[in-house]
């Protein structure tokens, strides 16, 4: 009998998903991801290219593989809240539908976000909880929540929700990777000989906010996964700690051996529209590994977050009270992944 536990990860190539792969390889577990883009095949984790939304190229390509477990990191973008809801349902009934005619699958991971919460609509009770009451439709997270659950009503496999705030991780081509993007602005001051200017909404200044270490997620992700304590709920992961850019934005500069100047509302998606020379001309000089600034930076991702002129927090005690008690310092989690995107030369 096969005991070997077969991983599905779709969206293999985000900030979560590119963690999660790491996590899951090196305890053990056989590894599939999913992408357009596809990647490069190690031991342990094998990559295929394909489009979610073709529900028969998915359903083809994982009918040979012996699935125990989808987890589902996916994500398309869409320029409306309403636009997000089909596109991302589709994709996730499309891998699911593949991954339930696998005999052996047992568990079912749903990556979420604080939007189940209304967070990206305004002002919202704070900090939020698992239990709190949903909000107007429509809500891809939401649809997608509602989906499994229908789906797994009298199976045998179970699923879990994660909720992490603004994810903290290494992953390249991916738009919403906003410490990249800020080391990626901060190298920009410094070459023009700037100070680190908060470019966000006054409120944003100096509300509350959280972040979610990506490897402190994969644990998560892994341990609900593979336990009962998480068996069909939803859970907030973070990392523990609450900051206000006021007191974070000069600890970064600080690390960038960088002035601060007073913050300066600005839109980073229309300033650094004609930097993608510069950003050449910097790769050229200091070697770097991608000389292309799209491929770093989500300007637009960076703008929203930034953006957030009121508290953005959710209540992660469910998750301890469960059994996982792994806890990120936010500050350290950002020096942290400035040095590596150092040493993997993604930045001077």
């Amino acid at each position: 009998m096969n005991n070997q536990r077969v991983a599905v990860v779709a969206g293999a190539n985000g900030v979560a998903g590119n963690k999660l792969i790491e996590e899951l390889v090196e305890t053990g577990w056989q590894v599939i991801g999913l992408s357009r883009r596809g990647g490069k095949d190690r031991p342990g984790v094998r990559y295929l290219s394909v489009d979610l939304h073709d529900k028969a190229a998915t359903l083809a390509l994982l009918k040979p593989l012996d699935v125990t477990h989808l987890f589902y990191t996916a994500y398309q973008h869409a320029d409306s809240w309403a636009g997000l809801v089909e596109p991302n349902l589709r994709m996730l009934d499309n891998v699911l539908t593949a991954a339930e005619n696998a005999s052996r699958l047992e568990h079912v991971s749903l990556m979420q976000g604080y939007k189940v919460y209304g967070a990206h609509l305004g002002p919202f009770k704070t900090p939020a909880r698992e239990s709190d009451e949903g909000h107007m439709p429509p809500e891809f997270n939401v649809a997608q929540q509602a989906l499994i659950e229908d789906r797994q009503a009298g199976k045998s496999w179970h699923w879990t929700a994660l909720r992490p705030s603004v994810v903290g991780g290494i992953s390249t081509g991916n738009p919403m990777n906003l410490a990249l993007s800020l080391a990626v602005y901060a190298s920009l001051c410094k070459e023009l000989h700037l100070p680190f200017r908060f470019p966000g909404k006054p409120g944003a200044w100096t509300s509350l906010i959280e972040m979610t270490d990506a490897g402190m997620l994969a644990k998560a992700t892994v341990w609900a996964a593979t336990g009962t304590a998480a068996k069909n709920q939803a859970f907030n992961v973070n990392n523990g700690d609450l900051f206000r850019w006021q007191e974070m934005w000069p600890k970064i500069a600080a690390w960038f051996d960088l002035a601060v100047a007073p913050p300066l509302p600005m839109s980073l998606k229309e300033v650094m529209s004609d930097k993608a020379a510069l950003w050449q001309d910097i790769a050229s000089k200091h070697s770097l590994q991608e000389n292309r600034i799209g491929h770093l930076a989500g300007w637009e991702f960076v703008d929203f977050v930034l953006g957030w002129d009121y508290d953005m927090f959710a209540d992660g005690s469910k998750l301890r009270r469960a059994g996982f008690h792994h806890y990120c310092e936010t500050e350290q989690m950002f020096y942290r992944l400035f040095t590596q995107f150092r040493q993997l030369r993604l930045i001077p």
